[in-house]
C-alpha cells in the first residue's frame, strides 16, 4: 500500500518531462481528435486570422496596433500614445492583471489552451505538421528510434524547412507589430546590406521561434511561463478547470471482455489521456501546474466512454466543489471583490482614454533664471515649453496668456508654430508681467494652447518676481 502511495505521489516531486536523472523526456502526444478538438480547430482559425490581419488593417490610417519599443511609440485601436502616456499604460497594465486574477480563479488556465500563442502555434499548427510528415506518437517514437536512412532523412529535413519557414514568418509578423508592415516591406526589399539591424532582429527572432517549436515546446509552458505557477495562489476550489470525476471512476479497473466489474468504477485505467496530453501529465492526479486546459484528455476519455458505453464527462470542465459536492460555480468571495475592482479599473481607464487631449503642453522654467527686469518696469520670466502632438495630424500652434490678461509671451527665436504629426515643438519664450502685477514671489499665470483661435488646452504654472 506503501509503496502504491509512492508511485501515486510522485508527480508532486518531478516533472513529467524530466527524468530522475535530469534528462529531458520528449513527449509524443496522441493525435488529438474529437468534440472539444474540433472547436478548438474552429477557435484557432479565427484568432490566427486576426493575429495575421492585425498589421495590415488600419484604422484612419494608422495600424490597429503597433508596439513600437525602439522610438517609444505605442498605437492602440489607432490612437498613438507616447512615453508622456505612461499612466494610461500603468493603468491598463494593472487592469490586465486584474483581469487576468479574475479570469483565471473562475475558469483556471482556458487562456493557455485555448488563446495562447504559444499554444496555438504548437499545437494547432506546428504539431499538425508534424503529425502530417511522421505520423502518430507510436509512428514518431519509432521513426525516431530507427536508422538514419533516406527516407528518415527525407522525412526529417522537410519537417525542420517548414518549421523554419513557420518561424520566419512568424518572425516577420512580430516586426510588423513592431515596426510597422510598411517598414517590414522596405526592410525586405532593401536587404540585409542596407538594413544590417533589422536583418539580424529578424535572423534573432527566427532563431527563437524555430528554438522554441521544434525543440523547447512544453517546456516553455511548463519551466519557463510564469502563468502555471501561478495557479496556486489564483485558483480555489470553485475554480473551474479540467476535471478528472474521481467519484465516479475510482476505484480504476481493467477492461475485462468488453465489461467492467461492478466493484470497479467508471476508469479502465487506458491511459489514453496520459497519451493525449501535450505536456505528458496524468489528470487524473488532480489539477497540476504543467495542466494547459486543452481538453485533449477530455475528447480522449469521452471516446473510450463512448465505446464502453458510459457516460461521457468522467473528464471534463469542472471544479473541486463541483465534483465532490455537487455544487455549481457561484458569483461570490473573491469573484466579487475582482469583480468590483475590475470594474472600477476599467472605468478609470475608460475617463482617462476619453478625456485625453490631443495636444501635451509641459511648461519649465528655464535652469538657473530667476526673473529679469526691463527697462519699462516690467517683469519677464524664461520658460521652456514643449508641446507634444499625439493626433496624426500637423497643427498650427499658438501659445497665449490667458490670465492675467496684461501679461505677454513672446518666442525666442524664430515663431515656429507647426508641431508635426506624431511630433514636438520645443521652444523657449519670455513671459512679461507689468510691474504693479507681481507684488510676491510666486504670482500664478495660466497658458492657453490654442489651434485655429480654438483652445486646446490650458496650463497653470507660477511667475517669479520679487518680494515686496
Amino acid at each position: 500500500m506503501n509503496e502504491l502511495y509512492e508511485y501515486d505521489q510522485e508527480y508532486r516531486d518531478s516533472l513529467a518531462t524530466v527524468d530522475a536523472e535530469g534528462n529531458r523526456v520528449w513527449v509524443y502526444p496522441k493525435k488529438p481528435s474529437g468534440r472539444l478538438h474540433n472547436l478548438r480547430i474552429v477557435v484557432t482559425v479565427i484568432l490566427l486570422a486576426l493575429l495575421f490581419s492585425g498589421p495590415f488593417i488600419k484604422v484612419d490610417g494608422q495600424p490597429l496596433f503597433l508596439f513600437n519599443i525602439f522610438q517609444r511609440k505605442f498605437i492602440l485601436f489607432g490612437q498613438v500614445f507616447w512615453p508622456q502616456d505612461f499612466i494610461l499604460l500603468g493603468l491598463g497594465m494593472i487592469t490586465f492583471f486584474v483581469f487576468v486574477i479574475l479570469f483565471t480563479s473562475a475558469f483556471g488556465r482556458l487562456w493557455c489552451g485555448w488563446a495562447c500563442p504559444q499554444t496555438l502555434f504548437m499545437e494547432m499548427v506546428f504539431r499538425k505538421i508534424e503529425y502530417l510528415i511522421e505520423g502518430d506518437a507510436n509512428q514518431q517514437r519509432k521513426l525516431n528510434a530507427a536508422p538514419w536512412t533516406s527516407g528518415k532523412i527525407a522525412k526529417k529535413a522537410l519537417k525542420q524547412l517548414i518549421f523554419l519557414l513557420i518561424s520566419l514568418i512568424i518572425a516577420h509578423l512580430l516586426m510588423a507589430y513592431l515596426i510597422g508592415v510598411e517598414q517590414v516591406k522596405a526592410l525586405i526589399l532593401a536587404g540585409p546590406s542596407e538594413e544590417i539591424a533589422g536583418f539580424f532582429g529578424l535572423l534573432i527572432f527566427t532563431g527563437i521561434f524555430y528554438g522554441v517549436f521544434a525543440y523547447f515546446r512544453e517546456q516553455a509552458c511548463t519551466v519557463v511561463c510564469p502563468y502555471g505557477r501561478l495557479q496556486g495562489v489564483l485558483l480555489n476550489k470553485d475554480s473551474i478547470v479540467v476535471a478528472y470525476d474521481w467519484l465516479r471512476g475510482e476505484p480504476r479497473g481493467k477492461l475485462q471482455k468488453g465489461k467492467v466489474a461492478e466493484d470497479k468504477g467508471d476508469c479502465i485505467d487506458c491511459k489514453l489521456c496520459v497519451h493525449a496530453c501535450p505536456t505528458g501529465i496524468d489528470i487524473r492526479n488532480g489539477t497540476q501546474l504543467e495542466c494547459v486546459n486543452c481538453t485533449a484528455c477530455i475528447d480522449a476519455c469521452d471516446q473510450v466512454m463512448t465505446k464502453i458505453h458510459k457516460p461521457t464527462g468522467l473528464i471534463r470542465f469542472g471544479s473541486y466543489n463541483g465534483i465532490k459536492e455537487g455544487k455549481q460555480l457561484k458569483f461570490r468571495g473573491r469573484l466579487v471583490g475582482y469583480t468590483v475592482v475590475l470594474t472600477a479599473l476599467i472605468g478609470l481607464l475608460t475617463y482617462l482614454l476619453v478625456s485625453r487631449a490631443d495636444v501635451e503642453t509641459t511648461v519649465l522654467r528655464v535652469p538657473g533664471q530667476l526673473f529679469q527686469k526691463t527697462p519699462e518696469g516690467n517683469i519677464s520670466n524664461l520658460y521652456n515649453i514643449q508641446v507634444i502632438n499625439k493626433t496624426f495630424d500637423d497643427i498650427e500652434l499658438q501659445i497665449k496668456v490667458l490670465e492675467p490678461a496684461e501679461a505677454t509671451i513672446s518666442r525666442v527665436g524664430e515663431p515656429a508654430t507647426l508641431v508635426p504629426a506624431n511630433g514636438m515643438m520645443e521652444g523657449v519664450y519670455f513671459v512679461e508681467l507689468p510691474g504693479s502685477l507681481v507684488n510676491k514671489t510666486k504670482t500664478p499665470i495660466k497658458l492657453g494652447v490654442f489651434s485655429q483661435d480654438q483652445l486646446l488646452e490650458d496650463i497653470k504654472t507660477n511667475f517669479l518676481g520679487p518680494a515686496k
